[in-house]
């Protein structure tokens, strides 16, 4: 017995589980009326959704409050989107809303996730399929009504940015019977004439003034269209099958056309700005160019023949001068010495010797004399004098006391 015997726990998440693993309870439509609503401080919203039947037990997290458009109160009724499950703690379960809807608008709002889960899984909102928006254009289609603001703003913008621009307008119901066939049948009429990008669109109203945009008839004619489709309905708040469909999605008709049309202000701008950087590269170019030249010229004026021979002689008269110099300095060096070896020679001179009174003696044979021990009484000696020659004959010879004692 006690083996099927569980914790108050483990009910609470087995049945917690079932929810979970239940596909319709994950999300799942409730319409009721609201009552026991409560803001809490923690920006999360507890209610009660009643009916004639009975009741069921809500709460709207703070992060999805972006789901709720509008101020709820009780006696609201309402439709909420969201999952059922189980809160184990107290074992009840309750709904967990992601978004709540007025009862008014829940069931376009149904119409609406149906179409577009119906397309997305066609592939009509798939990335590959988007042309991009040419960046400049000469003709500009517009879908939308010959009257109203949508018009008015996207003309004017249009002009401001670019006069040049041709807008050509197809005059479409936008809202009530037949708007969707009108908005298709325009959207395929400017695709055939040619122009160069389409712009779909309004101004803001209601989801019921805008539900032309969220029919499959306009959807599929933007999707087989060949021109880039801008699409522009509402205010920026407000989303369509038309945004998903089209090009590129605008906030708002304004933006649709400053998307769609260039500024040639800007243009001009980019163009001046170039054309000055052009220009000033250009002559920098030049400049670089003519420097090149001149010292191209300079270098040719050096290299040319007379030039070389203007730099050799140049060469030679400063190498000539250099030898002068250098000839020069030898010289006086040579001088120099020359003069010290004339006084030295001058110093040891025979000459200088005979003319202070001296005389050189010589025998018979020429041999200098050198000593009185050389000669003997008889010998004939010559001697010879600054001015001549004298031979005498030796009568006695003599040596000095200093030459005896050396001796």
């Amino acid at each position: 017995m006690r083996k099927n015997v569980y914790t108050v726990g483990q009910v609470n998440a087995y049945i917690k589980n079932m929810f979970t693993q239940d596909f319709m309870m994950s999300r799942i439509y409730v319409k009721g009326e609201v009552s026991n609503c409560k803001y809490h401080t923690s920006g999360h919203i507890y209610f009660t959704l009643k009916d004639e039947s009975g009741s069921l037990n809500g709460v709207l997290f703070a992060g999805n409050r972006k789901g709720l458009g509008f101020t709820m109160k009780n006696g609201d009724n309402v439709i909420a989107l969201g999952s059922i499950s189980v809160y184990e703690r107290d074992g009840k379960y309750q709904l967990y809303a992601r978004e709540i809807l007025p009862d008014g608008e829940g069931l376009l709002y149904q119409r609406f996730e149906r179409l577009k889960q119906e397309l997305e899984e066609m592939g009509m909102f798939a990335q590959e399929y988007k042309q991009p928006i040419p960046k400049y254009i000469k003709t500009l289609g517009i879908v939308t009504a010959p009257t109203g603001a949508a018009i008015r703003d996207i003309q004017n913008i249009s002009r401001r940015r670019n006069p040049y621009v041709q807008a050509i307008l197809f005059p479409a119901l936008v809202q009530g019977e037949g708007a969707a066939a009108s908005i298709a049948n325009g959207i395929r009429a400017l695709d055939l004439i040619g122009v160069d990008v389409i712009i779909l669109g309004r101004g803001g109203g209601s989801v019921e003034d805008l539900w032309a945009f969220n029919e499959e008839i306009v959807a599929r004619a933007i999707f087989e269209c060949q021109t880039p489709t801008i699409s522009a309905v509402g205010h920026e708040t407000d989303t369509t099958i038309a945004d998903y469909v089209a090009d590129l999605r605008a906030p708002t008709p304004s933006a649709a056309a400053e998307l769609a049309v260039y500024d040639i202000r800007e243009l001009e701008g980019i163009l001046l700005s170039q054309r000055l950087s052009l220009n000033r590269r250009m002559a920098e170019k030049l400049e670089h160019s003519r420097e090149r030249i001149r010292q191209c010229g300079s270098r040719l004026q050096i290299l040319a023949p007379g030039s070389q021979i203007n730099e050799k002689r140049q060469t030679t008269v400063d190498l000539e001068e250099k030898l002068r110099m250098r000839m020069e300095a030898i010289l006086l060096q040579k001088k120099h010495r020359l003069e010290l070896c004339a006084q030295k020679l001058e110093t040891a001179s025979p000459v200088r010797k005979l003319s202070q009174g001296y005389a050189y003696l010589a025998d018979c044979e020429g041999r200098m004399v050198k000593s009185a021990a050389d000669m003997a009484p008889g010998d004939i000696i010559d001697a010879y004098l600054l001015d001549g020659r004298i031979r005498a004959e030796v009568k006695e010879t003599e040596l000095s006391k200093r030459r005896h004692h050396t001796q």
